[in-house]
């Protein structure tokens, strides 16, 4: 007669807990070498094409493609939809959602300047974020330039052990008498975000050495000039590894779970699948931290242009395109709140996520009286318990947190828009938005086998 939640590790089988520990193991590197939203692309898009998905340019050239054929959209290097084709496409589609751009500080366009025998770097900050939290902790610079001759050239420094990495200082605690008054979200500005790039003078030169010597060094390594960051996207982020947490390592601390724990899990499960009765779509969006507008963001209308162009193949025009659409069942994946010990205050105990109890189901998000939510309709929920509970899938409910205490939302409203059901459904994360984030792995499994079970 009661509910209660169930405990992941103690559900889980001595062969599911070996696939839990390899499946940990293999998050940890993706999330390691994906920091940007293009290389969390580009793995995804390698592991696709080792599975035998084919480039959608490649099926429309060919004019022709068949039930089990593997499809995916390389959304200008940012974003990307991978598809396995069922029966009838324009029945519907089962459809996982996440995102791949996490919150980070991104190079102003002008963003080298000297100062206090210093060269460093502004940065204008990409979605919600403590500010503090980004001083006076190792950071590295990962992103794309292209130079004055049009040429590409990819940056990345602050992964490897032999590695320089960069740092933004804080002010120290002798003199922070002024600071320590101020309220948390002023402590440090926007503005205060400055990156140290060097500190050794260009000998003999009088105006800005600091800053001569560091262009001297990036023309001679990656062959760019200062103006070149006028056409470059370069992005701060924590330097390192995701690591086990914990003497029992059961948690992951590692920078952007959110919401590529999501993405991932997702992609590991539409892996393993052959041939689905209903067409099966990961879609791995850019843009969600900022609303999602943009052409790799979800508002755009890229993935309803690859359904378009597939459809168009079985001589089906826009009518099938909409009928697909709103025939589709849809997994919003993002992450969500979990239970904080240290934080109690800010969640409702009865409709919080705990950590170990599995992937979360969240009716609605939004924030106050469910503003921007898509809140799912009852008959979908009933049907994805009984998916669940036929494949044993560990799940909770819960919500962001008090009602009044804040909010958030996803891409959900924007694919139910198109008529669509749509539910909310990802991994319970501590620390949200900080540099590292803390997930468990148990719940990182219980992700991949909800989303496998919905897909297959």
């Amino acid at each position: 007669m009661f509910y209660e939640k169930t405990n992941q590790w103690n559900a889980l089988t001595a062969a599911q807990k070996k696939r839990l520990w390899k499946l940990a193991e293999d998050y940890k590197s993706f999330l390691s070498t994906s920091k940007t939203e293009r290389l969390a692309n580009d793995e995804i898009l390698r592991m696709a094409q080792k599975a035998g998905f084919v480039s959608l340019e490649e099926v429309v050239k060919k004019g022709k493609v068949s039930p089990g054929d593997k499809v995916y959209l390389d959304q200008k290097g940012k974003a990307s939809v991978l598809m396995i084709l069922g029966e009838d496409l324009e029945e519907g589609m089962d459809i996982v959602g996440s995102h791949l751009d996490v919150p980070r500080l991104d190079l102003k366009p002008m963003p080298l300047y000297e100062e206090g025998n210093m060269a460093l770097l502004k940065t204008h900050y990409y979605g919600g974020v403590k500010k503090y939290q980004w001083t006076a902790i190792p950071l590295a610079l990962h992103g794309v330039v292209f130079t004055k001759d049009g040429k590409r050239v990819d940056i990345s420094i602050g992964e490897k052990e032999e590695d320089p990495v960069f740092y933004i200082n804080d002010l120290l605690i002798h003199l922070s008498a002024d600071q320590m008054k101020k309220a948390l979200s002023e402590g440090i500005s926007a503005e205060q975000l400055n990156v140290l790039l060097g500190h050794i003078p260009q000998k003999d030169e009088k105006d800005n050495p600091v800053k001569t010597a560091v262009l001297k060094i990036l023309q001679k390594e990656f062959g760019m000039i200062e103006e070149d960051f006028l056409s470059a996207e370069l992005e701060i982020v924590p330097a390192g590894p995701a690591r086990d947490v914990g003497i029992d390592r059961g948690m992951i601390a590692g920078h952007g779970h959110d919401d590529r724990v999501s993405a991932y899990t997702s992609l590991a499960a539409l892996l393993e699948i052959e041939k689905p009765a209903r067409t099966a779509v990961c879609i791995f969006a850019d843009k969600e931290e900022v609303g999602s507008m943009g052409n790799t963001g979800m508002e755009s209308r890229y993935f309803e242009n690859m359904v378009a162009e597939l459809l168009a193949l079985f001589d089906k025009g826009e009518l099938a395109v909409r009928r697909s659409l709103a025939n589709s069942r849809v997994i919003s994946a993002d992450v969500t709140a979990c239970f904080d010990p240290t934080f109690p205050e800010v969640t409702e105990k009865y409709n919080v996520a705990h950590a170990g109890c599995g992937i979360v189901m969240s009716k609605y998000t939004g924030v106050r009286g469910k503003g921007g939510s898509n809140d799912a309709n009852a008959e979908f929920l009933s049907d994805l318990r009984q998916v669940f509970a036929k494949k044993k899938v560990v799940w909770q409910s819960g919500e962001l947190g008090k009602v009044d205490q804040g909010g958030g939302g996803t891409i959900a409203f924007i694919l139910a828009n198109l008529g669509a059901e749509v539910v909310d459904m990802g991994v319970p994360v501590l620390s949200m938005h900080a540099p590292f984030e803390l997930i468990s792995k148990a719940d990182l499994y219980s992700a991949y086998t909800a989303y496998k079970a919905f897909l297959e």
